[in-house]
């Protein structure tokens, strides 16, 4: 079986800096304990339960928004993650008197600035972003005056008054090309003179674009967790681009070896969240495998925590 691996994959530099924000406080004993992370300090569950191995507490709590998590904690060193944060809980943390280091990515940040930007020259502002994930939520927390939309029936939804203002749309970092242009061929026809700032982060755009620029194969597996949007929209790239049959995994344990059964080519690639050591560890059982030998079956994780991290 021939194993391409895509590349660029891994770690994109707003995932390496709120790692190594966590791995520094973890080492330097001045910082007050306990350690919390409000959030997953990136959407990788072998990350979070690696760094939970060093005393790190990783507050997620579904139906919760960040600053309802902070109530929860009294003392200590509060991580705000790679995802961004609102000035609400910003300012509430610091009225707690807690610690806190802000992983939030620079690409995040950008955003940000641009949306009180615009808010600021008198703008209406349109984010099209997934629900329940942290990067709209810190966004939307910025003002009232942000309208919302996940698909084209949430822009079909948009009210008509609108166009009195001068629009400005933007998106999540994490979202694929097929995500805004669906929404965004609505919002012109219900806003001609719209203005938009296309916000998909540069690692995004350019993994991808090596899913799309991919050999013809039989199957591609992307590697990366459940709650990664980038590792999503790798797979549906794949599948909607390249008409590939695509799978996310988070690692050797979840491949199905049904999948592998007559195929003779995959690709691998992985979310800006995942470890190289996983992808890779992927990589070589793929490229052992053999439908015919059992012993070419073993799909347990050799990894060890230090390993991941």
């Amino acid at each position: 079986m021939q194993v391409f691996d895509l590349t660029p994959r891994g770690y994109c530099h707003g995932v390496l800096n709120a790692l190594s924000i966590v791995k520094k406080v973890i080492k330097t004993e001045s910082y007050p304990r306990p350690i919390y992370v409000l959030g997953q300090i990136v959407h990788n569950k072998k990350i979070t339960e690696a760094f939970e191995r060093f005393g790190v507490i990783s507050l997620d709590q579904k139906g919760k928004t960040r600053l309802e998590m902070l109530e929860s904690i009294d003392f200590g060193t509060v991580i705000f993650t790679a995802h961004g944060i609102s000035d609400q809980a910003i300012a509430r943390a610091k009225e707690k008197g807690l610690v806190t280091l802000n992983a939030t990515c620079r690409d995040v940040i950008k955003v940000h600035v641009a949306v009180k930007t615009k808010l600021s020259e008198g703008y209406k502002v349109i984010y099209i972003g997934h629900r329940n994930h942290p990067e709209p939520e810190a966004v939307l927390a910025i003002s009232k005056d942000i309208y919302f939309v996940e698909d084209e029936k949430d822009a079909l939804l948009l009210p008509k008054d609108l166009i009195q203002y001068p629009i400005f749309v933007t998106n999540q970092t994490t979202l694929s090309l097929y995500d805004i242009d669906s929404v965004l061929k609505i919002i012109e026809t219900k806003y001609p003179h719209y203005l938009f700032d296309n916000e998909i982060c540069n690692a995004t755009t350019v993994r991808q674009h090596a899913v799309k620029e991919q050999p013809d194969v039989d199957l591609m597996l992307v590697v990366g967790d459940a709650l990664s949007s980038n590792s999503n929209k790798l797979r549906d790239v794949g599948m909607k681009a390249k008409h590939i049959p695509s799978y996310l995994i988070s690692g050797i344990e979840d491949i199905k070896l049904d999948w592998l059964h007559n195929i003779s080519s995959v690709s691998v690639t992985s979310g800006a969240s995942t470890p190289t050591v996983i992808t890779e560890e992927v990589i070589r059982f793929l490229k052992q495998y053999d439908q015919k030998d059992p012993m070419t079956w073993d799909q347990k994780s050799k990894l060890t925590v230090e390993d991941i991290l």
